[in-house]
């Protein structure tokens, strides 16, 4: 299995990297970046985009993957409405349209979180707008799209969030993380990346996986 990795610098972009070059199935993983990183693999390759949802020049690098994992996220706070549709909607669908023609035996794995709305009318600007992107990203031919809305993810193996925010809030709970651990609305950033990584290869048959659910299927994987 070959996998195209939008957001890998990223919390959760760092733990589906990590998951996917352990897993044995996945023998190509590919990342999409706005700047060089530091990783280095036998199974990894990046490629530089300024803009990395126009995928026209490299076609021919995108083509013939069965899976993306588009992770990338921010914050709505302090962000003009204009910028978080940019960002959250305008260039994820784009980047998806293209990679859909190019691999349309593909799966979409995106992740959001707990209280998106998928009326896209709601109040809060995160909420309607990341609704606004999975029902887009559900309409598209993909062979299979999962919208995955983790509540509580629990940082693992080193990984990290690039908000200091959450930063902060991790190091206080990372006394309580194996009482949390047990909690059926918190889940590693392991079991997450193992999750995804599971839906790339078998698929499930909800298309929005919400948080228990996401906690069920990894304690199924690593049965």
């Amino acid at each position: 299995m070959k996998v195209i990795i939008y957001g890998v610098t990223g919390m959760i972009g760092q733990l589906a990297l990590r998951e996917s070059l352990r897993d044995p199935e996945v023998e190509h993983v590919l990342a999409i970046v706005r700047k060089p990183t530091t990783n280095q693999h036998e199974k990894y390759q990046e490629i530089v985009l300024p803009d990395i949802s126009d995928l026209s020049q490299i076609q021919d690098k995108v083509t013939g993957y069965d899976a993306c994992f588009y992770l990338i996220g921010v914050r709505s706070a302090g962000m003009s409405e204009a910028d978080y549709i940019h960002i959250t909607y305008e260039l994820t669908i784009k980047a998806a349209s293209q990679l859909v023609k190019l691999n349309p035996d593909m799966k979409m794995i995106y992740i959001t979180g707990m209280g998106v709305d998928s009326t896209e009318q709601g109040p809060e600007l995160w909420a309607r707008v990341e609704g606004k992107t999975e029902n887009a990203l559900l309409r598209l031919p993909f062979k299979g799209a999962y919208m995955l809305r983790p509540l509580v993810i629990l940082p693992m193996h080193g990984v990290r969030s690039k908000t200091a925010l959450y930063r902060i809030l991790s190091n206080v709970l990372k006394p309580l993380h194996p009482l949390l651990k047990r909690m059926k609305w918190a889940i590693t950033s392991e079991q997450l990346g193992q999750v995804i990584v599971h839906l790339a290869k078998t698929g499930t048959t909800k298309e929005v996986v919400e948080n228990e659910k996401l906690k069920e299927m990894a304690l199924s994987i690593q049965k």
